[in-house]
């Protein structure tokens, strides 16, 4: 079979992939930076301000925070150490270990985080312009993603849906509400898979693979051509 011009010059399909994802991630950080600014934070001490509410009233250990945040805890200590003179987060002594320190975000900085979340940036407004199959499709495989970076160690653990010991892929027929969550004992559909969610209980080993398993391999593959 002869060579095309593009078999000798193309670069591997997961490279350009990433080079795709890389601009993405420049609009985005734009977005944060500009949504950082009008809160008077930077970018970091938002990221820290946001994993910490969603961690509810508990808080979070410093390491925890520098860790998902994927920076050294120095640069962690010093965003706390602003969130705090702002009157965003405090620290209090850890229900779990009174020798050790948990912060936890203020009532301003709950308030800070909620105006935040009603912020559109351009990335949102870019994926809105997706259809909702094409927007279901992309958070199935930004979940696939994320789950291969949390194997291979690249990433902390994450509080998905798909890890956790309360999910039941594909337990119902109806295809919009396929998934059950038996903490509250309901079913909901792949576009209310979370990324982050605060009830979030790891699944052991054995039962998290076997939902993988189940969920991977029936989850919508992309439509054909002229679908």
């Amino acid at each position: 079979m002869s060579m095309t011009p593009f078999d000798a010059i193309s670069t591997p399909l997961p490279r350009r992939l990433r080079e795709g994802l890389d601009r993405i991630a420049a609009a985005m950080r734009s977005d944060e930076w500009g949504v950082a600014e009008e809160a008077g934070l930077t970018p970091t001490q938002l990221h820290a301000l946001t994993f910490i509410a969603g961690r509810g009233e508990a808080g979070m250990r410093l390491r925890a925070v520098a860790e998902h945040l994927g920076v050294t805890q120095p640069t962690a200590t010093d965003s706390i150490a602003a969130l705090v003179r702002k009157g965003l987060a405090v620290k209090l002594p850890d229900p779990a270990d009174k020798r050790a320190v948990a912060i936890r975000v203020t009532q301003a900085g709950c308030d800070v985080v909620r105006a935040i979340g009603l912020a559109m940036t351009s990335a949102e407004q870019a994926l809105e312009t997706l259809s909702p199959r094409e927007q279901q499709m992309l958070l199935d495989l930004v979940i696939k993603t994320i789950r291969a970076l949390q194997q291979a160690k690249a990433i902390p653990p994450q509080r998905l849906c798909v890890t956790c010991r309360h999910f039941r892929p594909y337990a119902h027929e109806d295809a919009e509400l396929p998934h059950h969550c038996a903490l509250v004992d309901a079913p909901f559909g792949g576009r209310h898979l979370r990324l982050d969610c605060p009830e979030h209980d790891p699944a052991p080993a054995p039962a998290r693979e076997e939902a993988w398993s189940v969920f991977a391999h029936r989850s919508p593959e992309p439509a054909g051509p002229g679908a």
